[in-house]
């Protein structure tokens, strides 16, 4: 069943007087409870994508329905309640640097009309579930970046989204938290069900968490399918790009591990 169904999307921008297309015609569905990946290079469309999604973007044309919903239909009042239900996780953790960890997380709900009087309870609960409840009362600049993109789970999740969007949220890490953080997204999406839409440029991310991807390339998606068919028998010159690249890194790793 599909959560996310896109339908020839558009997005063009005007800059100094000339029309700049960075989405052209996406079609994509992803289904309920699973991770998708799309992968794509720098200057491919893919954060406004997630975006649109959203609606921090207002397409140009086409459709997006999330959970059977018209997002692009929607008024101010309808999309604000909608939008509860998509969180997003963002590259550089946009954290507030004056609010401790529990005011972070508690921000989406003090926004939203959240009972004041059950704030505190939904935040010391989706802060066990991201591994910070030893961590609420300090302040982001005390923080190591796992930590931080840790809050930044936390506050997306804190509304419980039935949809999470990860823009880049590992591009800033080391690859011993790029792990640690991807696993917390797994287990996050085994344990509450949650659709999670992984947008990267990087392969082991979508090798490690996805079963089916899409590669975007200048603002169209070129390639759909598995991650093991298309990583083992690209159909399109970017994916084969991010094959060789993976596959070298894969031989240099070995190589390295044998001594050679």
């Amino acid at each position: 069943m599909s959560y996310v169904e896109i339908e020839n999307l558009q997005k063009t921008y005007i800059v100094r007087g000339e029309a700049l297309e960075v989405l052209k015609g996406i079609d994509l569905e992803v289904e309920q409870g699973e991770i998708y990946g799309i992968i794509g290079f720098s200057g491919a469309g893919k954060s406004t994508l997630a975006r649109c999604i959203n609606r921090l973007e207002t397409p140009n044309g086409g459709s997006i329905k999330v959970g059977g919903v018209d997002i692009l239909s929607l008024d101010k009042k309808q999309l604000l309640e909608e939008r509860r239900k998509i969180g997003m996780v963002f590259q550089n953790f946009n954290l507030f640097d004056s609010r401790t960890v529990y005011r972070n997380i508690a921000y989406p709900l003090e926004v939203s009309g959240f009972p004041k009087n059950k704030i505190k309870e939904r935040v010391l609960e989706t802060a066990e579930l991201v591994g910070l409840s030893d961590k609420l009362d300090a302040y982001p600049g005390g923080l190591s970046g796992g930590q931080k993109q840790r809050v930044g789970i936390a506050r997306a999740l804190v509304n419980k989204p039935k949809l999470l969007l990860s823009d880049e949220a590992t591009s800033a890490l080391d690859p011993q938290t790029t792990i640690q953080i991807l696993d917390l997204l797994k287990e996050i999406n085994k344990k509450a069900g949650i659709t999670i839409l992984m947008i990267t440029h990087e392969l082991d991310a979508i090798r490690y968490s996805c079963n089916r991807m899409a590669v975007l390339e200048e603002g169209k998606i070129i390639e759909k399918g598995t991650v093991a068919g298309i990583f083992n028998n690209p159909k399109s010159r970017t994916g084969e790009l991010f094959a060789k690249v993976f596959n070298e890194f894969q031989n240099i790793s070995l190589s390295e591990g044998a001594g050679i």
